[in-house]
């Protein structure tokens, strides 16, 4: 870390705080975050064809992640809570894999940015469809979870 980048969340004392954002302009911000969960074939075929018993796998894993993006701030501490104006979470099969992949991305006009709110999609997206699976494979593995990119805001554009 440089002299010149500090951890905003933590005061000249070193402790805890929520950054205070409000001499920050509104800006246009959009984050689009990544993970993936593999699971057994068998597994991969039964959610490819909407055949798990519990239902729409990736209909009801949508829904999830487009909640928990919208409740980011009562989960991780310090965040705040965020009038978004944009959340979507995609899905794409690899059958040769039996991995899918999850692309969450969430906007606002606002005073901060929303990576929190897509790596949270991702994440609770990602642990719903393990949810929704689990009788009939525990071995299922969420893994690459990650900011794909973010666009405005001070740091500008971000892309892995």
């Amino acid at each position: 870390m440089t002299d010149d980048k500090k951890f905003s969340h933590f005061d000249e004392a070193g402790k805890a705080r929520m950054v205070d954002v409000s001499a920050k302009l509104d800006t246009t911000r959009q984050a689009t975050a990544h993970g993936l969960i593999t699971m057994s074939p068998s597994c991969f075929a039964l959610v490819s064809k909407g055949s798990i018993a519990k239902g729409d796998v990736l209909g009801v894993a949508r829904l999830a992640g487009i909640m928990a993006a919208k409740k980011v701030d009562s989960l991780i501490p310090l965040t705040h809570p965020l009038p978004i104006t944009k959340a979507e979470v995609e899905f794409a099969l690899d059958a040769s894999s039996s991995a899918i992949t999850i692309l969450a991305t969430v906007g606002i006009t606002g005073k901060t940015g929303v990576e929190m709110e897509a790596l949270t999609a991702v994440s609770v997206a990602a642990l719903t469809i393990y949810d929704m699976c689990k009788a009939v494979d525990k071995g299922m593995e969420i893994s690459n979870i990650y900011l794909l990119k973010k666009s405005g805001g001070k740091s500008g554009t971000y892309v892995r």
